[in-house]
């Protein structure tokens, strides 16, 4: 048995400082600044300051890596108890240097990563906006991981799958409902461009944003009226007062009760950009199976 052993611990042994060599190996990645990061080896201290990011490395398996994110960062459990370093708009620079990353995950309109890079941080900004920014983004995520692209695209089909699955399961009738998301009580609205405008349509709705006034507008209330939608879909952080607002007693909507309002869990799936857009898919689903026309 002495002499079988051998050939497999030299197996094991091979296999390990192969996998520690290819671990160590120098990582490129252009950002959505277009700046290009240069990583020494794949990181092993990764702070997210972006909870769709957060998201993305824990999906990606790679949750253990985290040692700080953001404060709204809040699924999946296993993060619950790490650090939190302030906003992605206002992050706490002093808090994510104490915490020694390799690399901080930040979106691009954060407005701390110039003065994380100058104190010699590591900054990749990433900020998806459409169903293709979230792919590519996946992607991205897992090149600065040091992951094989194909734990991404295997990431991507599940999510697309499940988007699938959840356009299969509404009737035909559902496209001619006429749909309105509110994403802040200014408001502002989830437009066609927007990736949740892209769910949508995917779930044969209509949405009342066209694509050209860009993915999350600030209407004028009065368009909301103007455009009359079968169905409003709303948080449950923005909903209060919203249809007593000026005249939104005539929308067909508002007249019909045709309000979905999501728990604060729920509305987080739907607004962020990341892996749980599959479950955002569904709980849009089931908001227009329940207020569908027969």
């Amino acid at each position: 048995m002495r002499r079988m052993g051998w050939p497999v611990w030299a197996l094991a042994l091979g296999l390990v400082g192969w996998l520690g060599a290819a671990w160590a190996q120098p990582i490129t990645v252009t950002d959505d600044r277009g700046r290009t990061v240069v990583l020494p080896a794949a990181p092993q201290r990764v702070v997210s300051i972006l909870p769709s990011l957060t998201e993305t490395v824990c999906e990606l398996q790679q949750c253990q890596r985290l040692v700080g994110v953001d404060r709204y960062s809040n699924w999946p459990a296993a993060i619950q108890a790490l650090p939190r370093v302030g906003g992605g708009i206002d992050p706490n620079v002093e808090a994510i240097v104490a915490l020694r990353p390799d690399v901080v995950l930040a979106a691009v309109s954060s407005r701390g990563s110039e003065r994380l890079e100058a104190l010699g941080l590591k900054v990749v900004a990433l900020e998806p906006k459409t169903h293709a920014d979230m792919r590519r983004v996946m992607g991205t995520v897992a090149r600065v991981l040091g992951l094989p692209a194909e734990d991404a695209e295997r990431l991507w089909r599940h999510i697309d799958a499940a988007v699938s699955a959840a356009a299969q399961s509404l009737p035909p009738n559902v496209r001619r409902t006429k749909v309105y998301f509110e994403v802040n009580r200014a408001p502002y609205a989830a437009g066609a461009s927007s990736f949740i405008g892209e769910t949508l349509a995917r779930l044969g709705a209509q949405n009342i944003v066209p694509a050209e006034l860009g993915p999350f507008p600030k209407l004028n209330p009065e368009f909301v009226v103007r455009a009359n939608p079968d169905v409003i879909m709303v948080g449950a952080r923005n909903a209060p007062g919203m249809t007593e607002r000026p005249g939104w007693e005539r929308i067909r909507a508002v007249r019909e009760r045709r309000v979905c309002v999501f728990d604060n869990d729920d509305a987080d799936t739907i607004i962020r950009p990341g892996p749980r857009l599959g479950e955002g898919a569904r709980l849009l689903a089931d908001c227009l199976r329940k207020h569908v026309q027969p």
